[in-house]
């Protein structure tokens, strides 16, 4: 079989989850730190190994809709959590300028920030598990295991450098308007697999999440509104 035949389409593949995979993590690192999130994501990645390693075989055998269940509905937790915050905070001080709220999602310097590190953890492991099994049935499917891993090697390293890149401006954003998008991430991706592992099909599968994350900006203003009006208690929260 003609190597670019497995390689191409396990590229373009696993660069659709990687996209998801470095959304997260990009989105928890500019929300919260950087150092909690990149630890979490280098042992999602050695989890990863471990599991691809000693399971090469029954990989396919996984329960990948229940661990989907599982880690999408942690992140619609999570996510509801952020979002509930960010649109009181937006709400009270709007989207751009300084303001004292800025540090409460980072808690004290010295202390290591477990939600960071399992949020980027969580999304490092599924998505590779996702990238996982896209190698293997491309490559059992034409025996050229070796183009399969290239492929994807390539879309995680190109997607992940373009993810790094765009760090730098979304870090130039205030801390509760990253709080606003990044609880919307969260909450799209927590939707989409955990209905997934629980057995709905969506149009267009990984497409959906075009239109599923714009819904949720949509609801989200709609609830800014209110809270600016005082229909919905615009006050900050307490300290975390």
């Amino acid at each position: 079989m003609n190597v670019s035949a497995v390689l191409i389409p396990t590229f373009a593949a696993s660069s659709v989850e990687t996209i998801e995979m470095v959304t997260i993590v990009v989105g928890v690192g500019v929300s919260r730190r950087w150092r909690p999130t990149v630890i979490g994501a280098i042992s999602g990645f050695i989890v990863l190994g471990a599991l691809v390693a000693g399971l090469r075989q029954a990989l396919s055998l996984i329960p990948i809709d229940l661990v989907r269940i599982v880690i999408g509905a942690l992140l619609l937790t999570f996510g509801l959590q952020w979002l509930r915050k960010g649109i009181r905070r937006v709400a009270a001080q709007g989207f751009w300028g300084g303001g004292e709220e800025e540090e409460v999602e980072q808690g004290d310097g010295r202390a290591f920030d477990w939600t960071a590190f399992v949020l980027s953890f969580k999304g490092v492991l599924l998505e590779g598990l996702e990238i996982a099994f896209i190698v293997v049935a491309f490559g059992a499917g034409s025996r050229d295991y070796g183009s399969a891993l290239i492929g994807a090697g390539a879309a995680v390293v190109l997607v992940g450098a373009a993810g790094l890149l765009a760090r730098r401006q979304l870090e130039k954003l205030p801390g509760r308007t990253l709080q606003f998008g990044a609880g919307g991430l969260l909450v799209t991706f927590g939707t989409f697999w955990s209905l997934e592992g629980l057995g709905v099909r969506w149009p267009g599968s990984d497409l959906s999440l075009a239109w599923l994350y714009p819904a949720y900006l949509v609801v989200s203003f709609g609830l800014l509104a209110l809270a600016r009006t005082g229909v919905l208690d615009a006050g900050l929260p307490e300290r975390a």
